[in-house]
């Protein structure tokens, strides 16, 4: 076992326990936005549904009911503008960080090969090359990266941590340059449905990659948009030649989503008020808490979509985390995501309403 830990790094967030414990000794308690967990209810009709499949005492299937394969192909050509998707064409998953950790090894990656991802990115990338012992290079343009060994080439629209979205020229420049050096591209979206000054576009769009799913997998969640984190409730559209493989592995390997979870995941993909509802709540949060730190001096880059403000005051990150924190304030170093954030903070969107008044109230 100690192999296989040895080749990761230090978990992150244990770095922020000092931290959290200054913040929680603020008077009036912490405010954390450190971390995107939704604090929202799951709206009453997903629980209503997860409850009247609670008598589930058989094994679910690895690739899932037909009703949840329909829900997905239903919702990627309603939302994404995805054409022609059948059930070849989806899988579900258990929540899409475990996805992302083991994807390469699932694929077969190893020595030799090499795993891609943005240079300011969600940690997991690279734990996922690092597991399956393949190479990992950080990217600004992927386009400019060497193909020889390149075998998975990660893509984050909108961005985790920035906010940053990749246009529909820049992902169809990208697809193609991938599909010339014979690249896998999967698209991490599940930000997707939180555009605030800007209109993410997912790789599955046909004005992206030319009506062909050859060499593409997207990848949604349902955590932030339905607040179904604790759910674990996630899914892949994309590329059959990618997918039909990665299905036979994970009946090998037990990787299914429970019955009641992918009843809850057919009715929050076939409601779109639910999803609206939560998005003004984040819109308003988001509105408070950007106010709120530009007048504190503060400077936010991106940050166009998603559920996080990407923030600096031109200083050492850890100076910025620290300063909050005599604040009461918890929030997320940007040099978890990269070196390149070592002078900005992640500031999550993710908590309460009166919760989010504080910060601002204390800012």
């Amino acid at each position: 076992m100690s192999a296989v830990s040895d080749r990761l790094p230090v978990f992150p967030w244990d770095k922020l326990e000092p931290y959290k414990k200054t913040a929680a000794a603020h008077p009036d308690g912490i405010v954390d936005l450190s971390v995107g967990t939704p604090v929202d209810p799951v709206p009453e009709l997903i629980q209503k549904a997860l409850i009247a499949a609670a008598d589930s005492p058989g094994y679910p299937t690895v690739w899932g009911a037909p009703e949840l394969r329909d829900a997905i192909t239903g919702w990627a050509e309603r939302r994404l503008g995805a054409r022609d998707v059948t059930h070849r064409h989806v899988l579900p998953i258990v929540g899409s960080k475990e996805l992302v950790a083991w994807l390469p090894t699932q694929l077969g990656l190893g020595p030799g090969d090499t795993v891609a991802f943005p240079r300011l990115a969600y940690p997991t990338y690279e734990v996922g090359a690092r597991l399956a012992r393949a190479g990992h290079l950080a990217y600004d343009d992927p386009t400019e990266l060497d193909p020889a060994g390149l075998k998975l080439l990660w893509l984050n629209s909108p961005s985790n941590p920035t906010g940053k979205v990749l246009g529909k020229d820049e992902l169809t420049r990208i697809v193609a340059w991938a599909r010339a050096h014979g690249v896998l591209v999967v698209s991490d979206e599940c930000y997707l449905e939180l555009g605030w000054e800007a209109d993410p576009v997912s790789i599955l769009h046909p004005d992206v990659n030319g009506g062909s799913y050859d060499g593409l997998v997207a990848v949604h969640s349902l955590s932030k948009r339905s607040n179904l984190a604790g759910y674990r409730a996630a899914f892949l559209v994309g590329d059959p030649a990618v997918l039909g493989p990665l299905l036979e592995i994970r009946k090998h390997g037990g990787m299914m989503t429970s019955a009641p979870t992918q009843a809850a995941v057919v009715a929050a993909l076939g409601d779109d008020a639910h999803v609206h509802e939560q998005r003004e709540r984040y819109a308003a949060r988001r509105t408070r808490l950007r106010e709120a730190l530009l007048g504190h001096g503060f400077r936010i880059e991106h940050s166009e979509a998603g559920l996080y403000l990407w923030a600096t005051r031109d200083e050492s990150c850890w100076d910025t985390v620290a300063h909050l924190a005599e604040r009461g304030i918890l929030v997320a170093p940007g040099d978890f995501y990269g070196p390149a954030g070592d002078r900005f903070v992640r500031v999550a969107l993710t908590a309460t309403d009166e919760r989010i008044a504080a910060a601002a109230a204390r800012l």
